[in-house]
């Protein structure tokens, strides 16, 4: 089969595309054929291995795992065994953690849910990280209930954009920050109010919020507190910044996690982890109209690299997405 390969860490060019052995579905697995693979944060830390402390895990010198790929969406060709809730021709969609980027990959069954009936298989790999991660951001960690107050920081970008509308859909009344051009796109999704930040700081405006969701890590700890209402939680969901070797989630983390006990108000960093559950509870809000995928743009599997470095760019609307077949339904 053919998938991208890199034998080093670097830049998006260290990404060619390789004939490599197919993958054989094992006990409990289920074997995909892959349409839609969805480019994310973890694929560009991973390429770039990025902050180093994550060499640890996935190799010092070199990376151990050849083909990235965090989120795919496709149709189950074969199943492995004591496989029960799945068949082959099944549409699928899920978080597989490392090799999507190719045109089959094997999916622990307990991972997989199936794919929303009303998306393309490009659009279905773009939830279940970035869908995921604002869904048990929002739900799980912050327990918004309607009426509450979010501000989501970097709302037009993957996170971002289905912060605004899982935020919406619980009932939230909910303010999003972005860029000028973006304003417009933020507000279709859902915003109640749009901040342009080139025009407006938010930590300064005097209003208040009962949940910040930080996906952009570009305000100090007291600003966000600024902005927070005395009892009010911060989320960060953002690695930039603080050098190659922590990474800026990590300098965060620690940081709150120090303040937290001190303060009234709820400090509390988090890592998504992929669960069926959570794409069935997406696929629900997906298929009823309430969350829909902003694909900013979709390459073909052969121009991977070019798809990261406009990734890498950081000006995404949305989601970047790679399809393994031109004509995927």
């Amino acid at each position: 089969m053919k998938a991208i390969v890199y034998h080093e860490y670097g830049p998006p060019d260290v990404l060619g595309l390789e004939d490599v052995d197919n993958p054989v579905a094992e006990e409990g697995e289920v074997l995909v054929r892959v349409y839609g693979v969805a480019v994310n944060p973890g694929d560009w830390d991973l390429m770039n291995g990025t902050p180093y402390v994550l060499r640890l895990m996935t190799g010092i010198r070199r990376p151990k795992n050849k083909v990235l790929g965090l989120a795919v969406a496709g149709r189950i060709e074969a199943v492995g065994r004591n496989v029960s809730k799945f068949q082959p021709g099944d549409e699928v969609y899920a978080e597989i953690g490392k090799g999507g980027f190719a045109e089959y990959a094997c999916v622990p069954e307990d991972a997989v849910a199936m794919k929303p009936s009303n998306l393309t298989f490009a659009q279905a790999a773009t939830v279940p990280v970035a869908g995921v991660t604002a869904l048990q951001g929002l739900r799980d960690i912050g327990r918004v209930q309607p009426g509450h107050r979010v501000l989501i920081n970097g709302a037009a970008g993957g996170v971002g954009t289905f912060a605004v509308q899982i935020a919406k859909a619980l009932g939230a009344d909910v303010t999003g920050v972005c860029s000028t051009t973006n304003v417009d796109l933020v507000r279709s999704i859902g915003a109640d109010r749009v901040i342009d930040y080139t025009q407006e700081d938010f930590s300064r405006g005097g209003k208040q919020y009962d949940l910040i969701f930080d996906n952009v890590g570009n305000r100090s700890l007291s600003d966000y507190r600024r902005a927070l209402t005395p009892k009010g939680m911060l989320i960060p969901n953002s690695n930039k910044g603080n050098g190659h070797w922590i990474g800026g989630f990590l300098a965060r983390a620690v940081q709150a996690l120090a303040v937290s006990p001190f303060v009234s108000q709820k400090l509390r960093p988090f890592a998504s982890t992929g669960k069926s559950e959570d794409l069935v509870a997406l696929t629900e809000l997906i298929e009823s109209g309430k969350v829909t995928p902003v694909i900013d743009r979709t390459y073909p599997l052969n121009e991977t690299a070019e798809a990261l470095s406009h990734y890498g760019q950081g000006h995404a609307r949305g989601k970047v997405a790679i399809t393994t077949e031109p004509d995927e339904k």
